[in-house]
């Protein structure tokens, strides 16, 4: 292994000595990758096609000893380091050129307890991995809706899916979590133990230190629940907004309905004409009683005139798994981002003509129903403090040339710009892009000012700056 070129947290490069990579290898349980090494393009990969860089080295860990000696090595080093959960976020943050990536892929256990109804999670564990572990036992973790997502960076930004109006955010169900701050340490983080790095890992990212392991409430789920897709055509598609909008007013908590408009996929249950044009789909799921649900959808179902309603029992692993093969990885993938306490007619008008201009087939509109117990968390209890959206829009924009970067790009962006007037400023800073760091602010809102005291405790120097960063310095008012 030759002497490393590698990039240093102020901004320039520094030559890290072969005999200083191979003392660190020795001491690991894990093992290091570098751009010679045979799997290196597979280990630099990540979900999003349009983050393509070449780390200095890549450190696999597999345990949390690993990972204190990969943060002290970067920091003795003054190494520009990167986490990797499993590298579902859109902005990238996972990997950067020349940087050191502490890898924890491999670090991906789960243990449920069904008598206490707890888990303890790996920060390498994906979704799909919580759900299966979770419903050997008939329980469920509130996570977000793709099965391949990192449940780390999920968990920090906040989390939220089928399951959040029941049982809140996932962060709302985090019991403690181990932490490795930067001078090396491993703390515990909980409501008795370092109380101020439990509030700020609840939504503030990955500002503070690398958690290493994850403890969660778990809930009775399934494994059967009653859920599916009503899909209307787009024709409809602002009528069916406007009655989808009164009936979720006062929808029961149990049942959270999502509306995605999009280009009708290969699905077996729509007719071979639809396949390719326009819809609104309305994606639903009740966490409950079967014979329940079928009450509470009851008018859900009759609104408009559907193509399909494909609402039925599923299992709960398996409709958690049921977008997957719209997500999967290898594509360019670009994301806009609103919170809206309401859904006015003048942001369905928006959404409903850009939903009629669709650059790629692969692009989509969502909107994600939040409320219910997500919202009767008080806003300056975790880091997450946007608890007043009811919904939250993302502009999904995905495509595999990169000669269409631009067309894509400036179609979300303008579909931002235009529905701006309608949103609340505030964002889920699980859905920004790597161009959107000016918007940090927006994302914490005020809570911002406790999260900048709080990097100035566990980060003043910035080691973990590769996230939508909270940055250290003065704060312009002491709290009372």
């Amino acid at each position: 292994m030759a002497d490393l070129t590698m990039r240093t947290t102020n901004g320039g490069n520094t030559v890290v000595p072969q005999h200083a990579v191979a003392r660190l290898a020795e001491g690991l349980a894990g093992e290091l990758v570098t751009a010679e090494s045979a799997d290196y393009d597979e280990r630099r990969a990540i979900w999003n096609a349009m983050i393509d860089r070449r780390p200095g080295l890549i450190a696999r860990c597999a345990s949390a000893e690993d990972v204190v000696q990969v943060v002290t090595f970067g920091r003795e080093n003054g190494l520009l380091t990167s986490i990797r959960g499993a590298g579902h976020n859109i902005a990238g943050n996972a990997v950067a050129d020349g940087a050191l990536m502490i890898d924890l892929s491999g670090m991906n256990a789960v243990e449920v307890d069904p008598a206490s109804r707890t888990a303890r999670v790996e920060p390498g564990a994906t979704l799909g991995d919580i759900d299966a572990a979770a419903q050997a036992h008939g329980l469920a973790l509130p996570v977000g809706i793709n099965s391949t997502t990192g449940i780390a960076g999920l968990t920090l930004g906040g989390g939220f899916g089928w399951l959040s109006r029941k049982h809140g955010l996932t962060i709302d169900n985090l019991i403690s979590a181990d932490v490795v701050t930067v001078s090396g340490q491993q703390v515990r983080a909980s409501e008795s133990e370092n109380a101020d790095l439990f509030w700020g890992i609840r939504g503030g990212g990955g500002n503070f230190g690398i958690v290493t392991s994850f403890e969660f409430r778990v809930h009775p789920v399934g494994p059967d629940v009653l859920s599916g897709l009503i899909v209307h055509p787009y024709g409809d598609a602002a009528d069916v907004l406007r009655k989808y909008r009164e009936f979720v007013a006062s929808a029961p908590e149990e049942l959270t309905a999502w509306v995605v408009l999009r280009k009708a996929p290969p699905l077996p249950f729509l007719p071979e004409a639809v396949h390719g044009t326009e819809i609104l789909a309305i994606a639903a799921l009740y966490a409950g009683d079967m014979a329940d649900g079928e009450r509470a959808m009851a008018d859900l179902r009759k609104i408009g005139s559907p193509i399909a309603d494909a609402i039925a029992p599923h299992k709960f692993v398996d409709f958690q798994r049921a977008f997957d093969p719209l997500l999967t990885p290898g594509s360019r993938n670009y994301w806009k981002s609103h919170d809206f306490t309401e859904l006015s007619d003048g942001a369905i008008d928006v959404i409903v003509d850009y939903a009629g201009r669709l650059p790629t087939p692969q692009c989509e509109i969502f909107l994600a129903q939040l409320g219910g117990a997500v919202g009767r968390v008080p806003a300056e209890a975790t880091a997450y403090t946007h608890r007043d959206a009811e919904f939250v829009l993302n502009v999904h924009t995905r495509w595999d040339d990169p000669a269409e970067d631009d067309k894509c790009v400036s179609w979300a962006r303008e579909l931002f710009d235009r529905s701006a007037p309608f949103a609340t400023g505030g964002v889920y800073i699980n859905f920004m892009p790597e161009d959107e760091g000016d918007r940090v602010g927006a994302a914490y809102g005020s809570n911002y000012e406790r999260l900048v005291e709080l990097k100035n405790k566990y980060d003043s120097e910035n080691f973990f700056r590769l996230n939508q960063n909270i940055q250290p310095g003065v704060v312009a008012a002491k709290r009372v």
